[in-house]
């Protein structure tokens, strides 16, 4: 499709499109499903399929679909409350996206991911065949998060994260984030002379912004403040983001300048780096010297334990920690490669000393930079 007059050249473009709706625009205000919500959204979908278009959808809307089956008026605050109305709720869920869909000829299909899952080196590439199949088959993947068995510990906290997360796992070219809000405002949108903002092309223009939690209370978890933090994690992997509300969808997809547009202002990195980043919590904190701190942050480097001067927290091998520096703030965060009790004898050692007097298995990096990530600005190189 060529732009048009006014179009938005890079949303125009877009081949594959992650769209998140929130609970609130699929959702009635008791939380039951709408149908009428639900039909108008798949009616824009297949129409976008239908003009080439590869979409994948993340949806919300399982916990409160399960609401009122269960007599419940409100999202339950407990964790067992919530995992028990999703269990109810999603498959109403699916089942009314699966019978819309098949209104327009195209099939659904279901993924549910919790963060443990895309947090493993074998698991997210198994996440991401499975997606590029679905694809290739035509099939319209509808995520979640798998709600009825993640923990408090393994929970991605909100869909606008996951979303920002999905569209870089499955090589998105466009995010747009479907609300009850029409944008980002530069206050509070209720109140007189709050004004909407129409772009977002680099982090300064965020400057006097108040982001509150802006949107509907009672179903969902997220908020502006939510939504803008996916737009960071996204555009900062070069995907742009169109945040409208779920009634501009049509033309959002079609790229009027409707809502806000967050312009792409960094470069894809490898997803996993990304997931690390953005969708794991830290078991634990391995504390360095300013050499290490500056190994890692300028040179790159992997972590040895010559540069480790102390160790807090409970974990394993292959679990995610932040490496701090010596005031305790997190420069990086990285799978290690030790369990916690045995970093204190590694402590200021040279690779060389271990391998002498412990063996051969402990010379390695205790985090190798190919599964570590910069947590801070990096500042002027070493050189």
């Amino acid at each position: 499709m060529t732009p048009g007059a006014g179009r938005r050249d890079r949303v125009v473009s877009a081949r594959r499109v992650v769209v998140k709706v929130g609970s609130s625009s699929l959702t009635t205000a008791t939380g039951g499903i709408d149908p009428d919500r639900v039909r108008r959204l798949t009616d824009v979908l297949a129409t976008a399929r239908a003009d080439g278009a590869e979409l994948v959808l993340v949806s919300s809307g399982a916990i409160a679909a399960g609401l009122a089956p269960l007599g419940m008026s409100r999202r339950p605050q407990g964790l067992a409350a919530q995992q028990a109305a999703a269990s109810v709720g999603q498959g109403l869920l699916v089942h009314r996206y699966t019978e819309e869909l098949a209104r327009h000829g195209v099939v659904a299909g279901q993924v549910l991911l919790t963060n443990d899952d895309m947090t493993r080196r074998s698991h997210y590439r198994n996440a991401y065949q499975t997606f590029a199949k679905l694809l290739d088959l035509g099939v319209l993947p509808i995520v979640n998060e798998n709600d009825t068995v993640a923990t408090s510990e393994i929970r991605f906290g909100d869909n606008d994260r996951l979303a920002a997360l999905v569209a870089h796992l499955v090589h998105a070219d466009l995010l747009v984030l479907l609300s009850d809000v029409d944008g980002l405002y530069d206050g509070d949108p209720a109140q007189p002379g709050s004004s909407l903002v129409r772009e977002v092309a680099a982090a300064d223009d965020l400057d006097g912004v108040r982001i509150g939690s802006s949107g509907t209370a009672g179903v969902g978890t997220g908020g502006m403040h939510t939504k803008v933090e996916a737009a960071r994690i996204a555009t900062g992997a070069g995907i742009p983001v169109v945040l409208a509300s779920a009634e501009q969808a049509p033309a959002a997809l079609a790229g009027e300048p409707v809502g806000t547009l967050f312009h792409a202002t960094g470069r894809r990195r490898p997803t996993r780096l990304l997931w690390l980043a953005h969708a794991t919590e830290p078991r634990g904190q391995v504390l360095l010297d300013d050499g290490a701190v500056r190994a890692i942050t300028q040179r790159r480097a992997s972590l040895l334990a010559a540069g480790i001067t102390g160790v807090t927290g409970s974990f394993v091998a292959g679990d995610p920690v932040d490496l701090a520096d010596a005031a305790g703030r997190p420069v990086a965060r990285g799978l290690v490669n030790f369990d916690a009790d045995e970093i204190p004898s590694l402590i200021g050692r040279s690779s060389h000393e271990l391998k002498r007097d412990l063996g051969a298995a402990y010379e390695r990096e205790v985090v190798h930079r190919d599964d570590l990530v910069l947590l801070t600005d990096p500042g002027p190189s070493a050189g």
